[in-house]
C-alpha cells in the first residue's frame, strides 16, 4: 500500500553552497585530508555550512588558510574572520554562512568536530546544489 505521508519539502539552494563547493575544491587542492562538509544549516543558525579539513603540520594548515582567503576572494567572497593562524594548529575561517575548521590530525581527533554536529548531514561536495 502506497504511503500518504508528505514527501520533504526540498531544499532550496543557497548562495553558501556554491561557496561551500568552492571552498572544499580548493581544501583538495591544497591536499588537505578528509575534507567533510557538514549542512548545520538544518540544526542551528551559526551558519549553512562547517567544511572540515586536516592539515599535516601545522606549516600546512597555515599555508591552506591562506589558499582558501585567495581561493574565496577570486570568486569575489571575502573572510570575515580568522583564528587560529599564528599556531597553526586549529584554524578557523568565517565567511559567515560558511566556516572552515582546519586542524592537525590530533586536534582533529581530538575535537572529533563530526561528532558534535552528529545531526548535521554530511554532504559530498559533488551533491551540493550548482
Amino acid at each position: 500500500m502506497p504511503s500518504t505521508a508528505p514527501a520533504a519539502p526540498r531544499r532550496t539552494a543557497r548562495p553558501s553552497d556554491a561557496l561551500a563547493r568552492a571552498l572544499a575544491a580548493a581544501l583538495d587542492d591544497a591536499k588537505a585530508q578528509d575534507v567533510t562538509i557538514l549542512r548545520v544549516g538544518d540544526v542551528t543558525d551559526l551558519a549553512d555550512w562547517f567544511v572540515v579539513a586536516t592539515g599535516t603540520s601545522n606549516t600546512h594548515v597555515r599555508s591552506t588558510a591562506g589558499k582558501l582567503v585567495e581561493a574565496a576572494q577570486a570568486a569575489g567572497h571575502r573572510v570575515h574572520h580568522v583564528e587560529g593562524a599564528e599556531a597553526g594548529q586549529w584554524v578557523v575561517l568565517d565567511f559567515v554562512d560558511v566556516i572552515v575548521h582546519l586542524f592537525v590530525p590530533a586536534l582533529r581527533t581530538y575535537y572529533q568536530l563530526e561528532r558534535l554536529w552528529s545531526d548535521a548531514p554530511v554532504v559530498p561536495a559533488a551533491r551540493l546544489a550548482s
